[in-house]
């Protein structure tokens, strides 16, 4: 059954209105008519069987909706905090991301970082690095579409981690801690962050004040991951590891 993401405040108790490039792809593309069932999504982990009820110029209307838990996200929420690529390489990050489960992302504004932002290009950037996720998330089938923060500096970052979340920090600086150390005990965390540092790499004194706010800085092995690499490998393995990619 064809599915589509709806904005939530485009969703009542007994009407939907479906909006945007996707009409289109409704009447020209599917030829679908009144009365066709269709499976809206909210974005939100919701799902909703539903039925076409008015083709109108700019909207489609349906009606007789029936809310369920969507299924397919995985079983731990994670979010990739990742200091500012240079070209593309963020849009990767997110789109990749996106399809391997990460839940939502935060640009982060490092010592190191080439690409600097002011107010008006970082509103602009969160725009279409949103939009890429959505994107993303309709060509995996996802039900759920990655938040992505607007750019944040060290500080609002570390305000951002929940009590209760784990905080993971891959850093090359490190010889001691390991992956498969710090997730051997248990994979009972709900939430986890992963600190990418730049193509430069961290200064010490950002590592340092990481692990103040209960950062764990680890390994990746021998060899120097790519910035827009290391996130999604290290993703990838977390989702094995709490059985989604199995």
């Amino acid at each position: 059954m064809a599915r589509f993401f709806v904005d939530p405040c485009n969703i009542t108790t007994d009407k939907a209105v479906i909006t945007g490039s996707d009409v289109k792809h409704i009447k020209k593309v599917l030829r679908m008519k009144e009365g066709d069932e269709i499976t809206l999504l909210d974005g939100l982990g919701n799902q909703y069987d539903a039925e076409i009820c008015s083709l109108e110029k700019d909207a489609v209307i349906c009606t007789q909706l029936k809310k369920t838990k969507a299924v397919g996200e995985p079983p731990v929420h994670l979010t990739i905090v990742q200091c500012l690529p240079k070209a593309d390489k963020m849009e990767l990050v997110i789109q990749k991301g996106t399809e391997l489960g990460v839940s939502s992302f935060i640009p982060l504004q490092c010592q190191r970082s080439v690409v600097r932002l002011d107010n008006k290009k970082a509103a602009s950037r969160q725009q279409r690095w949103q939009k890429i996720a959505l994107e993303a998330a309709k060509q995996c089938r996802r039900p759920l579409v990655p938040l992505v923060e607007k750019p944040m500096c060290w500080q609002e970052v570390f305000n951002n981690f929940p009590e209760n979340a784990l905080v993971l920090m891959p850093w090359e600086g490190e010889s001691s801690a390991s992956l498969e150390g710090v997730l051997s005990s248990s994979t009972g965390w709900e939430k986890i962050y992963i600190i990418i540092g730049p193509e430069g790499g961290f200064e010490k004194e950002e590592v340092e004040l990481a692990k103040q706010y209960g950062a764990k800085s680890i390994s990746l092995g021998p060899r120097i991951l790519r910035t827009e690499t290391a996130g999604l490998a290290l993703a990838s393995i977390i989702m094995y590891l709490y059985g989604d990619l199995r």
